[in-house]
């Protein structure tokens, strides 16, 4: 019942810290007003891009990262929970706590309680959240962004494209919870992707721009 509790906590401060909108206070912060109110309407640091500030989306994206990563970290080193059998299988109970804080952070950023849960689409939360509990496969996963990226200068279809990656990534290369909490986590960004995709079956989708549109 003590851990039970213990794993409730750590989901609860996952959450509370991905909730923070970094890319809406940031634009505040600079000048930009409500980020909702720029192209897509979104608080990821894409939508940031476009005000034209790249050095403001870059730290969007790192403290969006960061939200995930930072938790999931905290309770693989701090948790100090005991093993667990799930389904079959012993599992670290730090490792079970980190993926409940670091899921729900991406949950957090998706959802975010500030801002009546209209949130961003988890990519670099969830991108976070890999690179501290797997980073081999957070580097894959970075490969297959990027090469989508560059070819075809869609940000959502390399986000898609990273999302559907990673169950098959985590089979191959992690244990069965993390394959368990990253399918979790892919199911959600391409249901959060679900207007980018309609966009780009209908060749409407916005691509990757790096200097300020007009207005």
């Amino acid at each position: 019942m003590f851990e039970t509790m213990l794993f409730c906590l750590w989901g609860i401060g996952g959450y509370l810290l991905g909730s923070v909108p970094f890319g809406l206070v940031l634009c505040y912060l600079a000048g930009y007003g409500d980020i909702r109110k720029i192209g897509s309407g979104n608080i990821g640091a894409t939508n940031v891009l476009r005000t034209g500030n790249k050095w403001l989306a870059l730290l969007t994206l790192v403290l969006d990262a960061s939200k995930a990563g930072i938790i999931a970290w905290l309770a693989l080193k701090y948790a100090v929970m005991k093993p667990m059998m799930i389904c079959g299988w012993v599992v670290d109970g730090n490792v079970l706590a980190a993926m409940i804080a670091g899921s729900m952070a991406v949950i957090g950023h998706n959802f975010p309680i500030w801002l009546k849960f209209k949130g961003g689409k988890g990519v670099a939360s969830a991108f976070g959240f890999v690179l501290v509990t797997q980073p081999v496969i957070a580097s894959a996963l970075l490969g297959v962004w990027l090469v989508m990226a560059v070819l075809f200068r869609y940000s959502s279809l390399a986000a898609i494209c990273a999302a559907l990656s990673l169950p098959i990534f985590a089979f191959f290369y992690a244990e069965p919870v993390y394959t368990a909490f990253y399918s979790m986590l892919a199911l959600l960004v391409l249901a959060r992707h679900h207007a980018n995709i309609c966009r780009l079956f209908r060749g409407e989708e916005s691509k990757i721009h790096f200097k300020k549109q007009d207005k």
